[in-house]
């Protein structure tokens, strides 16, 4: 960011928090994983194509839909974009740049010094623009300041007043590409517990309630500890899992199945899907995958709460839903 005189505010980091075995679990955004990235996003034009704006390429104006179509996924009102689209053309022209001041980088010029990030992430369009909307979205009174201010109040840059004269290109460079849209990309997941990845913050908090119960005794009938209980059953793990997440699920297994959505066959399963055993007409176990094959579940009398392969030998899988999607 080329002379700063500081690192702008500090981010927020949003978080939600779920109750576990009697303890308090925060969980970073799901779509940004624990480093605020959104390096996973995947930007298309909505209903509407990409236009275009004199004198700028293809590459500055695909740059320019990325910053719009992060700011648009992670809530950041239109002025917003405009403040962006404005600092990234003083700062690079909204080329990503490999190179700048000192050891500023991308398209916002942000310096791995100061705390920004990874030069591999700064130089990653989607991390670039998803960092500076959490720093725009933590100054105060932002929506009250000028676009030159509310540009400075972020980068902090030793030229204070450069961002002014980028305003009106900058609103015409976003009704040019505000026809965009930004989604996650499926998260695979780990399998593991200590390291979860998810695509919806639904499926995070489910499998973050669900690893938190690892050790309590299957229980027939067992709703949990914060029901009375002193551990689970199959549907009962998955239904308190997923009522953490502000999720309703039936009962038993059977009803779980039955009330879906139901995951395609042949489909990729997804981190949070629920996997079901038996029959159509009779489905008798169920358990929450968390990805690379694996299940946190509550098997069976005797056993306790555990990961395990959601494939076994002479396992009777039925298939999958995907609640709260």
């Amino acid at each position: 960011m080329g002379a700063k005189v500081g690192a702008g505010v500090a981010s927020v980091i949003l978080a939600l928090a779920v109750l576990i075995g009697g303890g308090i679990a925060e969980i970073a955004g799901a779509f940004f994983g624990s480093g605020g990235s959104s390096a996973s996003l995947t930007c298309v034009p909505d209903d509407a194509p990409n236009g275009t704006v004199p004198g700028m390429s293809a590459e500055q104006i695909g740059n320019a839909a990325t910053i719009v179509a992060v700011g648009k996924q992670k809530g950041v009102p239109e002025p917003g974009w405009v403040v962006a689209i404005a600092a990234a053309m003083q700062e690079s022209q909204l080329h990503n740049l490999h190179y700048g001041d000192r050891d500023s980088l991308g398209l916002f010029q942000q310096r791995p010094s100061m705390g920004w990030g990874s030069p591999e992430e700064i130089t990653t369009p989607t991390y670039a623009a998803s960092k500076f909307f959490d720093h725009l979205m933590a100054t105060p009174n932002w929506q009250n300041m000028s676009v030159n201010d509310a540009a400075q109040a972020v980068q902090g840059s030793g030229f204070p007043n450069a961002y002014a004269q980028h305003e009106d290109t900058a609103r015409a460079v976003v009704a040019a590409v505000s026809g965009v849209r930004c989604e996650p990309a499926p998260a695979t997941g780990t399998g593991d517990c200590d390291n979860i990845q998810a695509a919806t913050a639904a499926a995070m908090i489910a499998i973050n309630y669900a690893c938190g119960q690892r050790g309590l005794p299957y229980v027939w009938g067992g709703n949990g500890p914060l029901n009375g209980d002193q551990g689970f059953d199959c549907s009962g793990l998955t239904k308190a899992a997923y009522e953490a997440a502000g999720v309703s699920l039936p009962r038993t297994a059977h009803t779980q199945y039955q009330a879906g959505p139901r995951v395609p066959d042949g489909q990729s399963l997804l981190p949070g899907d629920l996997v079901y055993y038996g029959t159509s007409t009779r489905i008798r176990h169920v358990g929450l995958y968390i990805g690379n094959g694996k299940m946190v579940n509550a098997p069976d009398f005797g056993q306790r709460v555990k990961v395990g392969n959601y494939r076994y030998r002479g396992d009777d899988y039925v298939g999958a839903t995907r609640p709260g999607r």
